[in-house]
């Protein structure tokens, strides 16, 4: 299975890092161990737009979710669902790191489904 951005360096890091995607329940399980959750916020009097990310997981995990995303946003792939979306956050004045946190999250996604897809 070939995803953009996964070569011979980042591929065999991904894995080892995630292992048998299978352990998690849902992708949301999975973005939790990455640690590029956001936390709870626990507090009925305050309302609260943005949070940061948790960064519960693995520190490891997320250089290479980011790296990854280094790739997409070197290489602009106009085709690919994840630069697409880093182009929509860039459009909407995001951050430079909000967009990289939320493409890490989408590209997770994408790599989860697929995986699963696989393995049924």
């Amino acid at each position: 299975m070939a995803m953009y951005g996964v070569g011979k360096v980042y591929g065999p890091q991904l894995m080892a890092e995630i292992g048998d995607t299978r352990r998690f329940r849902n992708r949301r399980a999975i973005t939790a161990f990455a640690g590029l959750d956001a936390p709870p916020y626990q507090s009925g009097q305050l309302d609260i737009t943005s949070r940061h990310i948790s960064k519960r997981g693995s520190a490891a995990f997320r250089k290479v979710l980011f790296q990854i995303t280094e790739v997409f946003i070197l290489n602009k792939p106009e085709n690919e669902p994840v630069y697409q979306f880093i182009d929509k956050k860039r459009s909407e004045g995001k951050h430079y790191y909000s967009y990289r946190i939320a493409a890490a999250n989408k590209f997770l996604r994408i790599y989860y489904a697929k995986v699963n897809q696989v393995l049924e």
